[in-house]
């Protein structure tokens, strides 16, 4: 079967042709850099961009892939959690062109999607797994027994860490999204500059908390008298490396707890070179195995959403045109 993902929970309008024995097939993204100006996702443009871009973007990914669109033989979007404005825009397109072609759709929770990005390497999920979801509105920590059975078992208590990397950019006036700026930034600085605090990293939990770093750093940088190449660059080493230090501590931590022999990365977050490179010594370290999706499928993605809504179509699923959106909510089992 040729499943269509499409994936519009925040700003990318995002669509991928996918089938199990040959993988993807074909994967367009259309980006919305008109929210770099103002340093964050604004709701309102984000749905009304993905209103311009999504027939553009499904009618290129037919024309490069070859793939007709009566070939589809089933339909994957995203229906939470996310910005309600685009995963609207987005369930609607999937509605109108699953009842167009006649074929099945499925809703695609988005963090489920993000935890299947890791089978687009090539290699199924190993399980029992750990899984760290972190990206702009997630970090959570998900024990995976098989697909479809997950429990949350880590989350934060406050803001994620992509949304942690995002303040602080804006703060040293790096631009966004603040993951890959501050990432930039931090080569040239040194990591030990400043000691900014780990939350929460000591604690009898596998919980996380962000709000007070975002804190630490807008004093420390309200406090200089000037912010100098050097000290931005500073300030962005010493604070991703508290990011880090925290995720993978408690990520580790939480897998020797549970026994699990996999630890996987997910979410935007996991594009992050010294979070993969940490988590990989660490984790091997302890004799366990490291994963980590392709870069290219860290971020939201259609791929990812095509993936998992074979899973749920191979299984006999069919929201039809009953399917609604969700804004919050954490993966459920669902075998």
């Amino acid at each position: 079967m040729i499943v269509l993902g499409i994936e519009t929970s925040c700003d990318d309008t995002s669509l991928a042709l996918y089938e199990r024995e040959r993988g993807i097939l074909a994967h367009l993204t259309a980006n919305q850099l008109v929210h770099e100006k103002y340093g964050g996702i604004v709701p309102e443009i984000a749905s009304r961009a993905h209103l311009k871009n999504l027939l553009p973007v499904f009618n290129a990914l037919v024309e490069d892939s070859g793939v007709g669109p009566n070939d589809i033989g089933g339909i994957g979007v995203s229906n939470g959690p996310g910005l309600i404005g685009s995963l609207l825009v987005g369930v609607s397109f999937a509605k109108a062109l699953a009842f167009a072609l006649g074929c099945p759709l499925v809703g695609v929770h988005h963090i489920e999607a993000h935890i299947l990005a890791n089978e687009l390497a090539g290699a199924p999920l190993g399980t029992p797994a750990l899984v760290l979801v972190v990206s702009g509105g997630h970090t959570c920590l998900y024990r995976v027994d098989t697909i479809g059975k997950y429990e949350l078992v880590g989350n934060t208590r406050d803001d994620a860490a992509g949304e942690a990397f995002d303040k602080i950019a804006k703060l040293l006036g790096l631009g966004f999204p603040g993951g890959p700026v501050i990432e930039k930034a931090a080569r040239s600085g040194d990591p030990t500059a400043i000691e900014f605090p780990r939350a929460m990293l000591h604690q009898d939990n596998f919980d996380f908390s962000f709000s007070g770093l975002k804190t630490a750093v807008r004093l420390h940088v309200e406090g200089l008298p000037k912010l100098t190449h050097q000290r931005i660059s500073d300030v962005a080493a010493s604070a991703q490396e508290a990011i880090v230090d925290v995720l993978v501590q408690k990520t580790v931590a939480c897998a020797e707890e549970h026994d699990v022999r996999h630890v996987y990365l997910a979410g935007g977050v996991a594009a992050n070179g010294a979070l993969r490179e940490r988590m990989r010594v660490d984790v091997e370290e302890r004799s366990m195995t490291y994963h980590a999706p392709l870069i290219q499928y860290c971020t939201d993605n259609g791929a990812m959403v095509a993936c998992a809504a074979d899973r749920h179509l191979a299984a006999g699923r069919n929201d039809g045109t009953g399917l609604d959106v969700f804004a919050r909510g954490y993966v459920s089992s669902w075998v």
